[in-house]
């Protein structure tokens, strides 16, 4: 039976993100819809991460200088400013083919609407793409136990023989 869902894995650093920004951009066809997580760095040092609609929208996610208690490591997550930009995105408009997120991880599970969204997106009849911790919390290990999800890992060896591979079976997900 072929799975609706693809979920990507991998340790920090694999390239996660790195692939699925490289399986969306070919699929335009398909008027995906979602975001993927970028890096924000000042000079040359990573201190917070931001999030980018397809649409272009972005918004900062988490940074060291964000206080609160919501924390992943040295980074602060924004919660409320999170909300607004996953309320503001439009991942179930009726001409979208194709949702990506990036990522499930420990950060974006802190909130609730998150959480909502993505058991909405998995359950919806629209395939998705998306990337998830290696590791986490329950949420996480609840998303990757569900039955509709493939599961991929990916590795710095692997990542790039796996981006054909990976088009050619979310284009027949979307068939």
């Amino acid at each position: 039976m072929q799975k609706k869902n693809l979920l990507i894995t991998g340790a920090p650093g694999s390239g996660k993100t790195t692939l699925i920004r490289a399986l969306a951009d070919p699929l335009r066809g398909l008027h995906p819809a979602g975001f993927y997580t970028a890096e924000i760095r000042e000079e040359e040092r990573m201190v917070g991460f931001c999030l980018v609609g397809l649409d272009g929208r972005r918004e900062i996610l988490a940074h060291r200088d964000i206080g609160g208690p919501y924390r992943v490591g040295r980074y602060g997550v924004d919660l409320e400013r999170f909300e607004e930009f996953l309320a503001a995105i439009s991942l179930f408009d009726p001409g979208t083919g194709l949702i990506v997120i990036d990522e499930i991880g420990k950060m974006e599970c802190f909130s609730a609407a998150f959480r909502h969204l993505i058991r909405e997106a998995l359950d919806s009849t629209v395939p998705c793409i998306a990337t998830i911790a290696q590791k986490g919390g329950r949420d996480i290990e609840r998303v990757k136990a569900r039955e509709d999800v493939r599961i991929v890992t990916v590795t710095r060896k692997n990542r790039t023989a796996l981006l054909p591979v990976l088009l050619e079976e979310v284009r027949r997900m979307a068939g």
